[in-house]
């Protein structure tokens, strides 16, 4: 199944408080439980001013689907086609 990086773009992100970021967590769980198994979150970075996500989908329009019903921005949805790392140089 593919998996897609969700660059969402919000403001002040890096200051969300703990809880702050558990509410949006749980939001996000419930919209997942409410789509079905194909949609996985498989995790986020924090950064300033954005939230990078990781999921696995069927498709795009299932990532957007998500964060229509959970009132999160996509700013811009990729398709990983690779993923490298360290030992990708040996």
């Amino acid at each position: 199944m593919p998996k897609y990086v969700i660059e969402r773009e919000i403001p002040g992100a890096g200051k969300l408080t703990a809880e702050q970021l558990k509410g949006i967590s749980q939001t996000s769980c419930g919209v997942l439980s409410n789509m079905g198994p194909q949609i996985q979150w498989v995790q986020s970075y924090v950064t300033g001013d954005k939230i990078y996500c990781v999921y696995i989908a069927p498709n795009e329009d299932m990532v957007r689907e998500h964060a229509k019903q959970g009132g999160f921005p996509a700013n811009s949805v990729s398709e990983v086609t690779a993923v490298i790392d360290p030992t990708t140089a040996e």
